[in-house]
C-alpha cells in the first residue's frame, strides 16, 4: 500500500474536510444567518441593563415596565434565532459525519488485500465510529458554540469600546497573554489527544482480536495471558487520556486566574473613570453587564479550542486512510469484460509480495513468489495446483481476480488483458469457494445471494439444491429466512461450505477457484461437498488448490509448483508414472493415510 504524501499537513486536511462541508453549505448558511441574528442582541441586552439601572435609581416604575416588555420580546426573538442555529447545525453536522463515514467505508473497501493483511480490524472500526463521531461533535460545536461565542466577543467588545475606549484598552493588556496561553495549551492537548486516540484504537483492536479468537484463547488456557495484554493496553489508554485531562484542568485554572484579575482591574479602573466624570454609574453598570457577557464566550472559545484540537487528532486519523492508495488500480478508461468462455492465459508472470518501494533482491532469500510463469487454461478445463506451502499456488489464483497485480507479465481471459477491464466485471465472472467460508450476520438466503440487492427466492433454492444445502436448510427453524450468527458460527463447517458453493452456483461464473475447499471437513461432509463441487465445476474453467491429492485425481491437468515455477504437468496417472515430485507427494500422503 502506498501513500500519496508522507503525512497530511493542516491545509490538506482542511481542504479535504471542506469537500464534505460543501454539499451542506445551504443548511450551514441558514444556521449562520440565525447565529448573526442571535449575536446581534448581546449589545442590546447590555444596553438594557444600563437603562434598568438608571430607571431604578430614578424610581421610574413605568419606564422599568416598558423595558421589561421590550426585554421579553427581545428574548423571544433571540430564543427563536438560537433554536434555528442549534437545529440547523445539528442537522448539518450529523449529515457531514454520515457522508464522512460512508466515504471512509467506501475508501477502505477499495484498498487492496495487501493492506488488510496487516491492518487491525478494531482500529478501523474505531476510526469509522468513535473518531468520526468526534469529528461530527466538534463540527457541531464549532458552528454551534465556537463561532457564535467568537462573534459575541467581537460585538460585545465593540459595544464596550463605544461606551469607554480607555477601559476597554486596559482590558486588552491581558488579552494577548491569555491568547498565547490558550494556544500553548491547545498544542499540548493536540499531542496528547493524538496519542490517546491511537492508544484507544489499539485497545479496540485488542478487544476485537481476543473475542474473534476466543476459542483459541480458551483452548490454550490463555485467559490470564490475554488479560495481562489487555490490562497493559488499557493502562496506556488511561494514562494518555489522563495526561490530556490534566492539561485541560491546568489550563482552566491558569486562564481563570487571569480572568479574575481582569475583573479586579476593571472595577478599579471603572471607579477611576467615574471619578473623572468620563463614565456615569448607569454606563458603568451597562459596561459591567457587557463584561459579564464576555465570561461565558471566553470559556466556550477556550473549551471549544481544546475540543477542536482533539477533533483534529481524530480527523488526522480518518484522513490517513484517504492518503492510502490501492495497489490494484482500475484504469480510467477500463471497459466491462464481456461474457467469456473461460480461456485463461498467464504470460511470463513474475510476482513478489515485497513493496514496490523496496529494492528487490536485497534479501538473502529469493523474494519472487512466481517467476516467469506461463500457463494456459482451456475453457471447461479443471486444473489442479499442488506443491508444498509457499510454492505459489494461492498467489497464482489470487492474481486472476486481481487481488494483486504482477510486477511483470500479463494475464488474459479470452485474449483480453484483465488489467484493461473493470474490476467488478472481471470479478463477477470468477467464483471463489475458499477453505474457510466467510458468512455474514443475516439470513441463509441473504448469504447465498451475497452481493445482490434484489433476488428471487426460487433462484436461491435452486442454487442450494445444486450445492447439497437444501436439506439441512429445510430443517432450520425458518428455513432460508433463518438468521445465522456472525461468521456463521451457528453452522457446521460442512454446512458453511455448502452455502459458499451455493453462493458460487448463484453467481454462475465461467471461471471458478476452489481453494482447498474440502481440507477441513469430516468424511461425511466432504462427500456431500465433493458431490456439490462436481456439479458446480461442470463446463467451467476451474483452478483447484488442494493439499489432499485424493481430491484432484480426476483433474484434466495437475500442475506441480515449486519455488514459483511449474516443474511438472500432466494427469494423475501420467505424473504417477513419471515417479518424480508428484509421485513422491502422493506416496507420502498414502503412507500417512
Amino acid at each position: 500500500m502506498v501513500r500519496s504524501r508522507s503525512r497530511f499537513g493542516k491545509i490538506p486536511i482542511l481542504a479535504l474536510f471542506v469537500q464534505f462541508l460543501r454539499p451542506h453549505r445551504a443548511t450551514i448558511a441558514k444556521a449562520f444567518a440565525c447565529t448573526l441574528g442571535f449575536t446581534a442582541f448581546w449589545p442590546v441586552l447590555a444596553w438594557l441593563v444600563g437603562r434598568i439601572a438608571q430607571y431604578i435609581g430614578a424610581g421610574d416604575v413605568s419606564a422599568i415596565a416598558r423595558i421589561a416588555g421590550l426585554s421579553a420580546v427581545i428574548f423571544l426573538v433571540r430564543g427563536a434565532m438560537q433554536f434555528g442555529q442549534d437545529m440547523l447545525m445539528a442537522k448539518a453536522a450529523l449529515a457531514i459525519a454520515l457522508d464522512l463515514r460512508l466515504a471512509t467505508f467506501d475508501r477502505l473497501q477499495k484498498l487492496s488485500i495487501r493492506y488488510f493483511i496487516t491492518a487491525k480490524t478494531g482500529d478501523l472500526a474505531y476510526r469509522l465510529t468513535e473518531d468520526i463521531d468526534r469529528v461530527g461533535e466538534v463540527t457541531n460545536k464549532v458552528f454551534h458554540q465556537f463561532i457564535p461565542s467568537s462573534l459575541q466577543l467581537v460585538v460585545v467588545l465593540g459595544y464596550m469600546v463605544w461606551l469607554n475606549w480607555q477601559l476597554t484598552l486596559a482590558t486588552f493588556v491581558i488579552a494577548p497573554l491569555m491568547a498565547v496561553l490558550i494556544g500553548w495549551f491547545g498544542e499540548k492537548l493536540l499531542g496528547f489527544s493524538r496519542r490517546a486516540r491511537s492508544q484507544a484504537s489499539n485497545l479496540a483492536a485488542a478487544i476485537a482480536e481476543t473475542f474473534a479468537g476466543i476459542r483459541l484463547v480458551q483452548a490454550f488456557a490463555a485467559e490470564e495471558y490475554t488479560s495481562k495484554r489487555f490490562a497493559f493496553e488499557a493502562e496506556r489508554n488511561r494514562r494518555f487520556h489522563y495526561l490530556a485531562e490534566r492539561i485541560k484542568a491546568l489550563q482552566f485554572v491558569i486562564v481563570g486566574f487571569f480572568e479574575a484579575m481582569s475583573v479586579v482591574l476593571l472595577f478599579f479602573l471603572g471607579a477611576w473613570q467615574i471619578a473623572r466624570n468620563n463614565l456615569t454609574a448607569a454606563e458603568f453598570a451597562s459596561y459591567l453587564a457587557a463584561v459579564a457577557m464576555l465570561i461565558d464566550p471566553i470559556g466556550q472559545v477556550t473549551s471549544n479550542y481544546n475540543e477542536f484540537k482533539q477533533g483534529q487528532a481524530s480527523l488526522d486519523r480518518i484522513f490517513e486512510l484517504f492518503e492510502l492508495q490501492p495497489d490494484v488500480i482500475e484504469k480510467p478508461n477500463a471497459a466491462d469484460l464481456p461474457e467469456v468462455t473461460g480461456k485463461v492465459e498467464y504470460c511470463n508472470i513474475s510476482f513478489t509480495y515485497l513493496s514496490t518501494d523496496s529494492p528487490l533482491g536485497t534479501e538473502k532469500r529469493d523474494p519472487w513468489v512466481l517467476k516467469n510463469l506461463n500457463l494456459l487454461g482451456k475453457p471447461g478445463e479443471t486444473i489442479a495446483l499442488v506443491g508444498s506451502s509457499g510454492a505459489g499456488k494461492s498467489t497464482l489464483v489470487n492474481l486472476l481476480p486481481r487481488f494483486y497485480d504482477p510486477q511483470a507479465g500479463q494475464i488474459l481471459i479470452d485474449g483480453i488483458d484483465i488489467g484493461d477491464v473493470t474490476l467488478s466485471s472481471l470479478r463477477r465472472q470468477i467464483g471463489i469457494v475458499p477453505q474457510e467460508t466467510i458468512l455474514f450476520s443475516g439470513t441463509i438466503a441473504d448469504n447465498i445471494a451475497f452481493g445482490r440487492e434484489n433476488y428471487e427466492l426460487p433462484e436461491v433454492e435452486k442454487a442450494a439444491k445444486v450445492a447439497n444445502a437444501d436439506r439441512f436448510i429445510a430443517q432450520l427453524p425458518q428455513g432460508y429466512y433463518t438468521q445465522i450468527g456472525e461468521r456463521g458460527i451457528d453452522l457446521s463447517g460442512g454446512q458453511r461450505q455448502r452455502i459458499a458453493i451455493a453462493r458460487a452456483v448463484l453467481l454462475d461464473p465461467r471461471i471458478l477457484i476452489l481453494d482447498e475447499a474440502t481440507s477441513a471437513l469430516d468424511s461425511e461432509s466432504e462427500a456431500l461437498v465433493q458431490e456439490a463441487l462436481e456439479r458446480l465445476t461442470r463446463d467451467r474453467t476451474v483452478f483447484v488448490i488442494a493439499h489432499r491429492l485424493a481430491t484432484v485425481r480426476n483433474a484434466d491437468r495437475i500442475l506441480v509448483l515449486e519455488k514459483g515455477q511449474i516443474v511438472e504437468a500432466g494427469t494423475h496417472e501420467e505424473l504417477l508414472a513419471k515417479g518424480d515430485r508428484y509421485s513422491q507427494f502422493y506416496a507420502k500422503q498414502f503412507e500417512v493415510g
